[in-house]
């Protein structure tokens, strides 16, 4: 099996500001507890094709609420590969728990942003049944796959990425 990737946690200090952000700001033992929970994705099983994401903090998702869920993890990745990211099966099938933007694609390149690469899953529980989500801190939520692709034979992009969701149609 080729080796493609490598993950690795973002610094507190990037890490603290974007949760503050997304969730809301915390007193700084809770914060560094959470930090310290962050734990880099696995694969489950030898032939496991995706490496499973956890949430540093338990999470509670109403039916039909959305939330934004700072991984704590960014991702280098050889120049030619990119990680889809997709919510675990069980999850899906459960409580139709999805991320919003359907699947998430990771480039290569947004390792290198701003904000250090750090990868923000923004999902929704989307039930009809009206039961709320919830999951404990350290909880499989979604998972990630690499893969190889190639460009066209005149492709002349040369930009740069600085930025996550939307960056690069500005």
């Amino acid at each position: 099996m080729e080796r493609v990737a490598k993950f690795e946690k973002i610094s507190y200090e990037q890490f603290k500001k974007d949760w503050a952000s997304t969730i809301c700001e915390l007193p700084e033992e809770k914060m560094q507890e959470i930090y310290n929970n962050i734990k880099v994705p696995t694969r489950a099983t030898a032939r496991s094709a995706g490496y499973d994401f956890y949430l540093p903090t338990s999470v509670s998702i109403d039916a039909g609420s959305e939330m934004t869920i700072p991984t704590g993890i960014r991702c280098r990745m050889e120049p030619d590969y990119a990680l889809i990211i997709c919510p675990k099966s069980g999850l899906g099938s459960k409580f139709r728990f999805q991320l919003n933007n359907t699947l998430g694609l990771i480039d290569a390149d947004y390792y290198y942003s701003d904000n250090e690469g750090h990868m923000f899953c923004k999902v929704i529980n989307d039930n009809r049944q009206g039961k709320q989500l919830v999951l404990e801190a350290g909880a499989k939520f979604v998972q990630g796959f690499f893969f190889k692709y190639g460009i066209t034979e005149d492709d002349s992009a040369v930009g740069d990425r600085n930025g996550g969701f939307g960056s690069t149609g500005k």
